[in-house]
């Protein structure tokens, strides 16, 4: 068999569609080659295989796909990339977060030949930890009808993966949009309301760019959302946004980014309000999200189900939180009352 690493790369390009050597049929049949041949050269599971130790291998297989697959596709979200900082640790690693106080210092007028100053000193630092536990989902029989070539592996794949994300993402968006400006801790934070006013809104970004030393800031919000800004000069390159994106990518050279809307898990309610504006400036990213240790698959116990299936539980653990540094970031909100 190929190298597990090869494998394991050939199994997630499969998932996304894109193989560099083969056709994605191709990859599928070596992925299930492979698996075939983890699994101690059978289509079928045996849990006295596996009890034995005949499968070495099988499962580590399957945790690391899922693993690469969550991971690959948060990364290819526009919102996880703007304001989230993301961090892979070893499970019992120290995962925290070292946040220093960048004020600077008064500079003071002095007559000449003396040194009456008051004197100042550099400011401390704050230790942050972001707390992780297990998030898990449960599954059965899925494996066996893959090895047998019943299931696509894809198949597997892209529900494990996409229920994982859709987990981490309404995480990360809950937290986000319930966040106060206790929650922000040193970034100074600029909140405004009201109808929609150019001046007012231009105000809050410098505001937010000032108190990031005068870094660019980034507009964040829902598509629906930024079709509120409607600039008093609208160029072609505004009107073409509009018609190709449904909202432009610049508000008076500010970076917009558009945030995907998403369902809250088990309704259809929107996670995001679509009155708010998100103004972020500072080359810190507020959002700190951890992921800790190994993805891991449990195998259960056939004979302690009334149906003798098999069942699996696929779990991950990660932490997520609000972590700004002081000093040099500022967030802004303005929401829009009509």
């Amino acid at each position: 068999m190929a190298d597990m690493n090869d494998v394991v790369q050939l199994a997630v390009d499969a998932y996304k569609g894109k193989t560099a050597k083969y056709s994605v049929d191709t990859a599928n049949k070596t992925v299930i080659e492979a698996l075939i041949k983890l699994n101690n050269g059978s289509t079928k599971l045996d849990y006295k295989a596996i009890r034995d130790g005949k499968c070495p291998g099988l499962f580590a297989f399957i945790e690391q796909v899922l693993g690469r697959t969550v991971i690959d596709g948060l990364q290819e979200n526009d919102f996880f990339n703007t304001l989230v900082e993301y961090r892979n640790i070893a499970e019992g690693d120290e995962n925290h977060f070292i946040v220093e106080d960048n004020n600077l210092f008064f500079v003071e007028e002095v007559a000449d030949g003396t040194q009456a100053l008051r004197r100042q000193r550099l400011s401390g630092t704050t230790d942050i930890a972001i707390p992780t536990s297990m998030k898990a989902i449960r599954f059965y029989e899925e494996l066996r009808r893959v090895l047998a070539k019943r299931v696509d592996f894809n198949k597997l794949i892209s529900v494990a993966s996409a229920s994982f994300r859709q987990k981490i993402l309404n995480d990360i968006y809950t937290l986000w949009t319930g966040a106060t400006q206790a929650q922000f801790g040193g970034a100074a934070y600029f909140p405004a309301a009201g109808s929609y006013d150019e001046d007012a809104l231009l105000d809050t970004i410098a505001h937010t760019e000032a108190a990031a030393g005068g870094e660019t800031a980034t507009i964040v919000a829902t598509k629906k959302g930024l079709r509120k800004l409607k600039p008093s000069i609208e160029s072609d390159g505004y009107k073409d946004d509009m018609y190709n994106f449904g909202y432009c990518g610049k508000f008076y050279g500010t970076p917009v980014v558009a945030i995907p809307q998403r369902h809250k898990i088990g309704t259809t309610n929107f996670v995001f309000e679509d009155n708010v504006i998100n103004i972020v400036a500072g080359g810190d990213k507020p959002i700190k999200f951890v992921y800790e240790g190994d993805p891991t698959v449990f195998m259960g116990t056939p004979t302690s189900k009334a149906d003798l299936t098999q069942e699996y539980l696929y779990g991950e653990a990660y932490g997520l939180g609000i972590v700004t540094a002081g000093g040099n970031s500022g967030i802004g909100r303005y929401q829009f009352t009509d």
